[in-house]
């Protein structure tokens, strides 16, 4: 596959969005409320599942190119595998603009923590960290989370084609960086 016609996929219609659990979670169920939700919303999911290993979770976004990664988590110790996993992703160049976000139980004390917690994965890479905040309700993270997917949704729209120059540009990647992944959109929904 060449850089160049990966660059250039067509992004309209629904979002492609892979859901993922960490490597240490092995909840379910906060995967399958996730997936539902994205698809309630119209868009397509490709579920990872629980306890995914970092480097598959990279990998699949390579393979998938979605428009948006969820990593949810219920354990308390997200934190620790969700800081790494950010930061694997943004160091590859192909994903490095992927809009990615996360949400559940990151660690396993107060607020101050939650407050931490968030602010230092948002300056690792992540997009929006979204967990349930007592004083505001159970589901103030739940309508967050459906905002910003309206958001994202509202504000993406095909991607220009490439110059003449820019595609000649791509074209002279190294091989060792250019992307490994298809270009295929994603079909359906696995899980």
């Amino acid at each position: 596959m060449q850089t160049a016609e990966w660059a250039s996929r067509e992004r309209s219609g629904p979002l492609d969005v892979v859901v993922t659990g960490l490597p240490s979670d092995a909840h379910t169920w906060n995967l399958v409320f996730i997936q539902l939700l994205i698809e309630d919303l119209g868009h397509h999911v490709i579920n990872l599942g629980p306890c995914v290993p970092q480097d598959e979770i990279v990998e699949s976004c390579g393979k998938y190119q979605p428009d948006l990664l969820v990593v949810s988590t219920v354990n308390g110790h997200g934190f620790q595998d969700a800081d790494q996993l950010i930061r694997a992703i943004r160091s590859r160049w192909e994903l490095a603009g992927l809009p990615a976000v996360i949400g559940g139980k990151l660690g396993v004390l107060g607020a101050e923590q939650r407050a931490g917690h968030g602010r230092r994965l948002r300056e690792a890479g992540f997009d929006a960290v979204f967990q349930d905040d007592p004083e505001q309700g159970q589901d103030a993270g739940l309508g967050a989370f459906e905002a910003f997917i309206a958001r994202l949704d509202a504000e993406r729209g095909p991607v220009a084609p490439l110059s003449a120059d820019d595609a000649a540009a791509a074209d002279r990647v190294p091989a060792d960086l250019a992307p490994a992944a298809s270009a295929a959109p994603i079909e359906g929904v696995a899980g």
